[in-house]
């Protein structure tokens, strides 16, 4: 049956029989588990045609089963016995430990109040603890004893702080603040030590420059300064930053009841100046700890508060030019003066301070030109997830050629790990631990504030009525549209079972390519796409109702361009694609960029090729490997449609759009039998060179979502933020008219502004809070502010010469931060948090997301609560598996998997149930693909030569199989909210200043967790259900609990048989798509080759990757 009760065409021959695993732990008492399916005949039918050569007798039935259906029959692995020395585990969260807080906080009256002005550290304050460092503080006292035989805290001590975080990039930053390239002290594993001897520092970069090119680092630094020492002087008073972090975050919670009081006072920032330091002490003798090795590595898991004031006493590092004028001041008479008085023009340092932990930048300040007392007064909100002895605060002199080492500040993970704020005045030390400069210091505070004590993560998405989605982003969150969600671009009416969802209504898929077509085809105003690639040639609809020349892109738009629309394309410039005096290339990554242009050159429909550029002010290598590494990546669809009343409003499509070829696929994703049919003139494998008559077409599998509502228009203002930019007139067109296509809209008397949008009602329960993100810089769009002091009234960060938004990192972290049962992942790439590996700490893939999901695995396990995490990525990336660029890309992504198994596995040694349960009952990655059995197309002509025996061609041909392309780039959590768009997780989709990228993140306010207090069934259960039907071939009543270890393991056993079948010698058909990812993960977390599979079947290529010299920007 289809979603709207049809007969179903499609059967399955197969069927999972129930597991009978109880799941761990039982869920809450007083939360019931809807079952929408119970006494409802389950109209899928399948009756088997053969059955697997792996098998075991099918379990006792579950009291849940759907009735009369049939599933592809998995078998159950066997239950494992728990041994006997296990004790019974303690359901119940135990208490937080609070032995190392001072006083409770009052919690505000409302956890969600407005964002208030940060204000600077400056007057008294007794409400708050805080730790100013003042000239009593003898050095090397004992305050800064650090015993050698200690790595981390005790359980004790860490468990409420047993958690990290880390990503280039401030969630937000008062005036303006940055991510650049920096590093931390190198941090030893879980299971080591300290070394003793001094720690070296490793080169310090801008991480948004991240090639290390255009900010380098003195090669004579060989070793870090000594413990950083008190600082000289405090600022003002012992005084305290009045910071309402409560309003940003959450309000920390008073159940942990040492934290102190609450944030009540403001401070007058008037009263902060820059002559705040006072007279210096030259003669004060600074003696600094002697070993850096006593420091102790301790977690960082939550959000930084920082304040970078001012610096004084800087060194001139620009010798150059007091060189020039030296020399020029002994010229002989007026030509002498002249030329040294032009060189006598204030030429100095231009500083900026770059904020590192382990290895990773996460915040920098802006550059103040021509100044060796430079005044920020920035301000930082930073999340943190880190293991690091320290926090360094690394001054630099920005030039055009590079970056120069000013000095560092370093302050131990130790002083603030207790939540009190530490301010002061600091040396400023160079790479021997000695003053870089008398009296050099730099003025700063920092205060931890730890996961628990974050609200906003406790209650998921949130009861409301005050929503605030994710906070400080350039887009606020935008109440009252509707969300369709898609999977790939067509699902064809009865090939996926019916998911039932509360109030008795069943969740309709949608037909996306067929949604679009149509949009098009309605459109009176404007038509705007944004495509990585776009393909005048693609054709929509492939359902035969009609000639296929019909759909064709191209055509369509081209016509709606004579009915009067608007029609403006904006497509990625690939510069490997060439069209000129009729030499004609189509570049390495087929984008067909060029053709699309060409088709449309004498039409009314405007083309944009956009080039991926650095700004002008980078330097000249930079702005070569911006154009030629990175992408504009963004996916869009926008359209006026029908409003009603004669007028028209926006809707927009955002999600892994790439309108062309080699795209259209159902979830079915057939390799051979539709060669001839839906994808003739449509065949898409880059896995092969040569000839590929009759070889697997590769597959695909996309998520996309069409809005209907305000939030439509910040996609909208994000065309036309690009627009603006990528058609300004640059060199010789300057002399032109500058581009006028867009329209402006507020002239148009029959659109509906957003203001005048009629929303849907707060009272409706089909509503959806949708909130758009990006991953962009400013030299991609206008708009930005070209002050970098005004980044933020824009929710901005500032990087290398450019301003970001980073808004799609934000939201994952925060989502996954408040998952409180499950998340599930699809993702072309799946790279980060590389300052955690064991090794290559450095590369720079610094996103925090794997880090934050195995932290967040492990926060469950030691409050003994069920979690679950599923990711499902392509088997490899797109192109040849044994080449070097795919082969890197592979060996980062198994160094991410192993970082996070070796985090859950830890935590389940630290809570005692090592040998009760194994990292893969939270954690598991999987991959898709098909394989199809003989059938009468195998009797259909093919073209060409036939692939050379032994070849990968012939090995794919022959075995008829192949992996299903995951091109999705989306996350759910606990059934409630959605993210979805165009940005891998990778750096180069989350740093903002590679790939250009846009997303949504939506949930429905009457489907929460907190508002229905149990499992919700609105749209976001009804499209995970409806995906998971599509991979797995059914339903089953596990299912509806997917934290539940039942759930886990039956879905891991499908996995883990549906790859046996996929490899095995024998051809047969495959139903279920979904396979365990190729690898051995031990018990204790280790990520090793499958025995017998250290290679792709038939491409070959090593599963794990290997370590090949490419450039690293390419592959992280």
């Amino acid at each position: 049956m289809d979603n709207n009760g049809s007969p179903n065409q499609y059967p399955n021959p197969y069927f999972y029989p129930p597991n009978p695993y109880q799941p761990y732990p039982p869920p809450p008492t007083g939360i019931p588990v809807p079952n929408p399916y119970e006494h409802v005949p389950y109209p899928y039918p399948y009756n088997p045609s053969h059955s697997f050569n792996y098998s075991y007798p099918p379990p006792p039935r579950s009291s849940l089963s759907y009735s009369g259906s049939g599933h592809i029959d998995y078998p159950c692995p066997p239950h494992p016995q728990s041994p006997s020395s296990c004790a019974p585990l303690d359901f119940n969260q135990p208490p937080p430990k609070t032995s190392y807080l001072a006083t409770a906080p009052s919690a505000p009256t409302n956890p969600y109040p407005a964002y208030p002005y940060h204000v600077p550290p400056g007057s008294q304050s007794p409400s708050r603890a805080s730790h100013s460092h003042t000239s009593s503080l003898p050095y090397g006292s004992s305050q800064y004893y650090y015993p050698q035989n200690e790595a981390y805290l005790s359980p004790q001590q860490s468990d409420a702080h047993s958690r990290t975080n880390s990503f280039a990039g401030p969630y937000y930053v008062e005036n303006t603040s940055s991510t650049g390239g920096g590093s931390g002290t190198p941090q030893p594993s879980d299971d080591s030590k300290p070394s003793p001897s001094a720690i070296t520092y490793p080169p310090l970069d801008d991480l948004m420059s991240n090639v290390r090119l255009s900010d380098s680092t003195p090669s004579d630094i060989v070793s870090s300064p000594q413990q950083p020492v008190r600082p000289l002087m405090h600022s003002i008073s012992t005084s305290k930053i009045e910071q309402k972090k409560d309003d940003f975050y959450g309000h920390a919670n008073n159940s942990f009841s040492g934290w102190g009081n609450s944030y009540s006072s403001r401070v007058d920032s008037s009263k902060l100046s820059s002559s705040s330091f006072g007279s210096f002490n030259e003669s004060v003798q600074i003696v600094p700890v002697q070993n850096k090795g006593s420091l102790r590595v301790l977690l960082l898991h939550g959000n930084l508060d920082i304040w970078v004031l001012e610096a004084k006493n800087l060194p001139n590092m620009d010798m150059f030019h007091k060189t020039l004028g030296d020399m020029f001041g002994k010229l002989p008479g007026t030509m002498g003066n002249k030329i040294e008085g032009t060189m006598n023009k204030v030429i100095t340092s231009d500083p900026y301070v770059t904020i590192s932990v382990a290895n990773a930048v996460i915040g920098r300040t802006f550059v103040i030109s021509n100044s060796e007392n430079p005044v920020w007064m920035q301000h930082f909100y930073v999340p943190v997830a880190h293991h690091a002895a320290e926090v360094h605060f690394v001054v630099k002199d920005s030039d055009v050629v590079g970056s120069q080492l000013i000095g560092i500040v370093a302050i131990p993970v130790e002083q603030i790990y207790s939540g009190e704020l530490v301010e002061g005045t600091y040396p400023i030390l160079n790479s021997s631990g000695k003053p870089c400069k008398p009296g050099a210091v730099l003025r700063l505070s920092i205060q931890y504030i730890p996961m628990a004590q974050l609200s906003i993560y406790h209650q998921g998405v949130g009861a409301g009525p005050e929503y605030i989605g994710v906070p400080a982003t350039y887009f606020p969150l935008r109440k009252g549209g509707t969300v369709t969600l898609y999977q790939d671009a067509h699902v064809p009416d009865g090939c996926l079972p019916n998911v039932f969802l509360d109030n008795g209504k069943t969740y309709v898929n949608g037909k996306c390519w067929y949604d679009i077509y149509d949009a098009i085809r309605q459109a009176r105003r404007l038509i705007y796409i944004t495509g990585w690639s776009v393909w005048h040639k693609v054709t929509l609809i492939r359902d035969g109702a009609v000639k296929a020349s019909d759909y064709a892109l191209g055509d369509l738009l081209r016509s709606k361009s004579q009915e009067g629309v608007r029609v403006l394309l904006l497509v990625w410039d690939d510069p490997t694609s060439r069209s000129i005096l009729g030499y004609k290339t189509d570049g390495v990554m087929a984008t067909h960029d060029e053709e699309t242009r060409r088709f449309f050159k004498n039409s009314s429909v405007h083309v944009l090729l956009c080039p991926r550029s650095a700004g002008k002010r980078h330097s000249w290598y930079k702005q070569k490997e911006v154009g030629t590494i990175y992408t504009h990546h963004q996916k869009t669809v926008i359209v006026d449609a029908d409003a009603g009343n004669n007028m028209r409003k926006i809707i927009a499509f955002v999600g892994g759009l790439d309108l062309c070829d080699g795209r259209y696929d159902t979830p079915d994703h057939p390799i051979l039998r539709t060669l001839h049919t839906l994808h003739k003139d449509d065949y898409h494998n880059p896995t092969f060179t040569g000839n590929v008559g009759g070889c697997p077409r590769e597959p695909w599998h996309d998520l996309h979502s069409k809005i209907d509502g305000p939030a439509a228009y910040d996609v909208l203002k994000n065309f036309e933020e690009r627009w603006l930019r990528a058609s300004k007139p640059h060199g010789i067109k300057k002399l032109k008219k500058y581009d006028d296509a867009l329209l402006k809209l507020e002239r148009i008397p029959d659109i509906i502004r957003m203001t005048d949008l009629p929303c849907i009602g707060h009272d409706d329960p089909e509503s959806w809070h949708v909130q758009i993100f990006r991953s962009i810089d400013s030299n991609s769009v206008k708009g930005f502010p070209k002050d970098p002091k005004e980044a933020s009234s824009k929710n901005l960060v500032c990087g290398k010469n450019v301003l970001i938004d980073m808004s799609i990192h934000t939201a994952y972290v925060k989502a996954i931060r408040a998952a409180q049962h499950y998340i599930y992942i699809e993702n072309q790439y799946f790279i980060g948090s590389s300052y955690n590996w064991s090794q290559h700490k450095d590369l720079g893939a610094n996103n925090l997301i794997p880090l934050e999901i195995a932290l967040k695995i492990a926060e469950k396990i030691k409050a003994h609560e069920r979690f679950a995490v599923y990711i499902v990525i392509p088997m490899w990336p797109e192109g040849v598996p044994t080449g070097a660029a795919t082969q890197r890309i592979l060996y980062w992504q198994n160094n991410t998997m192993q970082m996070m198994y070796d985090t859950v596995y830890k935590a389940l040694v630290d809570a005692g149930v090592e040998a009760a349960f194994s990292p893969q009952d939270y954690l598991n990655f999987f991959c898709l693909g098909n394989r199809e059995a003989t059938s009468m197309y195998d009797n259909v002509t093919v073209s060409g030569a036939p692939p050379q025996a032994n070849s990968v061609q012939a090995n794919s041909r022959n075995s008829r199989r192949f992996m299903i392309y995951v091109h999705s780039k989306g996350m759910i959590v606990d059934d409630e909210y959605v993210i979805l768009g165009s940005a891998n997780i990778n750096q180069r989709s989350m740093e903002g200043t590679r790939d250009s990228e846009i997303a949504m993140g939506a949930y429905q306010p009457h489907y929460t967790w907190a508002r229905k207090s149990t499992y919700p069934l609105g749209q976001v259960h009804g499209y995970r259900m409806s995906l998971w039907a599509e991979h797995t071939g059914t339903i089953e009543d596990c299912f509806l609990q997917p934290e539940s270890l039942e759930c886990v393991r039956r879905v891991k056993a499908m996995g883990e048989m549906n790859w046996r079948q996929y490899a095995a010698n024998e051809v047969t058909e495959m139903r279920g798509h979904l396979m365990k990812y190729p690898v051995d993960v031990d018990r204790k977390g280790k990520v090793r080759p499958l025995p017998g599979h250290e290679e792709f079947p038939d491409v070959g290529g090593k599963i794990v990757g290997s370590f090949l010299a490419m450039k690293e920007n390419l592959t992280i």
